[in-house]
């Protein structure tokens, strides 16, 4: 039987910190391999890089989820013992009250309500010198999830609530202060939904019967009990604080409209779907989601190589969407290496991969295609501005990373046409803000 090959650290941990994004992907071409080992926090764990690897990865009768989140990202990122977490049964059921917000008439509802902020912050736009569009858009997507989730948010809480949830994604890869702000920023905003679902549980707050509080709110677990209100104010937050998340996304968006801007022309002449390439080449090539990370269900063996009960295995997603022997000079930014991609579910995991209905594929990734095609035919079409010279450069041992200057964009005018609604069609595997299944 071969030995998997071993890095000679006595520990990665600082490694991965230094060097963020690519770690994994570094170690396996170094190696030469798909496969390696190395010690992290302490403890031994198997890399995967790569669509076999990855189609291994998520195969439920192979590894648990459970113990494979560091409770430092429970704390900012998702919350304790959330979906992220579950296995089995319990894992099936919570997923099946995700995707039951995942319906096109659902997907419908928020589109339009995102139109409407489009449009009202352009106006405000117009109004100023300067817009950092990070910041602006994380509003947006707070303002439109939240009502499209039947939490309410009064005006003048939107600045605080959005810079929340944006420090919980911040806070997930950080240190010091970083983390400190995210871990705080999920303790007031679990307090928050701890109020909302306690208000609708005792008839105060009376949500419609297709919005995501009431749906978690009333939700039964596989025993036929309600969730307890803490587990219901995370999971009612991780319906909404993935959306504000995709902020990062359309920001980078932004960058490639810039950066370029021969593309412009296409999305607005192309009969086809061009938006949905350019969305897709955006995922592919800028960094979102470094890795995923999961625990051995129990001992097997694969090509050979033996993977012992309980260990940590981690599959690479940035390295995936990155390497030349499936993607076609990958340093390129070029939308139309999609025109045809089979929409395989393991060869291109910018959120992660898998099946979305059994197994941990992101419940909101097709959210995230269509919030994203909106953002670009909005910021292309919809508002005319300039880009004033700003540091877009973004640090891949920062994770999650953003250009510097969050995109600074001056003289914003409404040319009349408005954002669209529709909402298209998913793709049979789709294309989430980091891992949420």
């Amino acid at each position: 039987m071969p030995q998997i090959i071993r890095d000679p650290k006595f520990d990665s941990t600082l490694d991965v910190l230094r060097q963020g994004y690519t770690f994994l992907y570094d170690r396996s071409r170094k190696f030469d391999s798909d496969i390696f080992q190395i010690r992290l926090m302490g403890m031994k764990a198997i890399c995967l890089h790569g669509p076999e690897a990855a189609e291994l990865f998520y195969d439920p009768e192979y590894f648990i989820r459970k113990g494979a989140i560091p409770r430092r990202v429970q704390t900012t990122l998702m919350g304790v013992d959330a979906i992220q977490t579950r296995d089995n049964g319990e894992h099936r059921c919570r997923k099946e009250l995700f995707m039951s917000l995942m319906t096109p008439e659902s997907r419908q509802r928020l589109m339009g309500l995102l139109a409407k902020e489009w449009q009202r912050y352009a106006q405000k736009w117009e109004q100023i010198e300067q817009v950092v569009l990070f910041n602006e858009v994380q509003e947006i997507l707070c303002r439109a999830a939240c009502a499209w989730a039947g939490v309410p948010l009064q005006d003048e809480e939107v600045p605080t609530r959005a810079r929340e949830f944006g420090n919980m994604v911040d806070g997930f890869g950080g240190v010091g202060p970083r983390h400190w702000r995210g871990k705080q920023a999920r303790i007031r905003g679990e307090k928050w939904m701890r109020g909302i679902i306690r208000a609708i549980r005792a008839g105060e707050l009376q949500p419609t019967v297709d919005t995501a509080a009431y749906k978690v709110a009333w939700h039964r677990e596989p025993d036929g009990k309600l969730l307890d209100v803490q587990m219901a104010a995370i999971e009612l937050m991780n319906a909404v604080r993935p959306i504000v998340a995709i902020a990062t996304y359309i920001t980078f968006a932004a960058v490639a409209l810039h950066e370029y801007s021969p593309y412009r022309q296409r999305l607005r002449n192309s009969s086809e779907d061009y938006a949905e390439l350019f969305v897709q080449e955006v995922r592919r090539y800028f960094p979102f989601t470094p890795f995923v990370g999961a625990i051995v269900r129990d001992d097997f063996t694969w090509h050979d190589f033996h993977f012992p009960k309980g260990t940590m295995v981690l599959l690479d997603v940035y390295g995936a969407n990155r390497d030349e022997r499936w993607w076609q000079d990958p340093e390129v930014f070029w939308p139309d290496r999609f025109r045809h991609w089979q929409d395989n579910a393991y060869d291109f995991i910018p959120q992660g991969g898998g099946d979305f209905l059994t197994g941990h594929r992101c419940a909101g990734e097709w959210i995230t295609i269509e919030v994203m095609k909106q953002a670009v035919h909005f910021l292309n079409d919809g508002i005319t501005y300039d880009v004033p010279a700003q540091d877009l450069r973004y640090d891949l041992t920062r994770m999650p990373t953003l250009p510097a200057s969050g995109f600074l964009m001056t003289r914003v005018h409404r040319t009349g046409k408005a954002a669209p609604v529709a909402a298209a069609a998913p793709a049979a595997t789709g294309g989430c803000p980091f891992h949420h299944g």
